[in-house]
């Protein structure tokens, strides 16, 4: 298979901030009742980015992880970057650590197209909790040209948007330990 096309010269303090899973490949590591789906990126001071990821589950229970992403080689000006969590969420003992490729942002970072070498994980984000439909399928077609197979992708229900602040109700890692078991 080609090599995939990343973004280049990646602006991360441009890239920060928050952005909703508009679609995604379903994974373990995700719940899959999971809705109003978000990650918020914060850089910090010596270049790497604060990862905060929420999911909202049974009963509006907020599910979240935290991580750290950095530029997997520093020299590059590639947009392939590294992430790493620490599982599970509510003893954080075990660090996971996966590439996070951006291959499409718009040039206004509204919305995005980020993968993986194996192509196993793929996720459509925007913004806003809802993409025009016209941009939904150009960063599919832009997925299919890397190789992806699109059938695969699942859109992300936002039905209530979830509250600013960190401070509604948690599972305390509930979801994580359901998602193992494909739940």
């Amino acid at each position: 298979m080609a090599a995939m096309r990343v973004v280049r010269n990646l602006d991360l303090e441009r890239y920060a901030g928050r952005w909703y899973e508009i679609a995604c490949f379903p994974s373990t590591f995700q719940p899959k009742t999971g809705t109003n789906t978000r990650a918020t990126y914060t850089l910090a001071p010596d270049g790497t980015v604060k990862v905060l990821n929420e999911t909202w589950t049974d009963g509006g229970r907020r599910g979240h992880i935290e991580g750290t992403a950095w530029r997997a080689n520093p020299a590059s000006d590639e947009a392939k970057l590294r992430v790493r969590f620490y599982v599970p969420p509510f003893l954080p003992v075990f660090p996971v650590t996966g590439d996070y490729w951006v291959l499409h942002v718009d040039a206004g970072y509204q919305y995005a197209l980020v993968g993986q070498p194996s192509r196993k994980y793929l996720w459509i984000l925007c913004r806003q909790p809802h993409m025009d439909e016209s941009v939904y399928n150009e960063l599919v077609e832009r997925a299919k040209e890397e190789g992806y197979d699109v059938s695969k992708l699942r859109k992300t229900a936002h039905p209530d948007p979830p509250p600013e602040s960190e401070q509604s109700p948690g599972d305390r890692g509930v979801w994580w330990i359901k998602s193992i078991f494909g739940k």
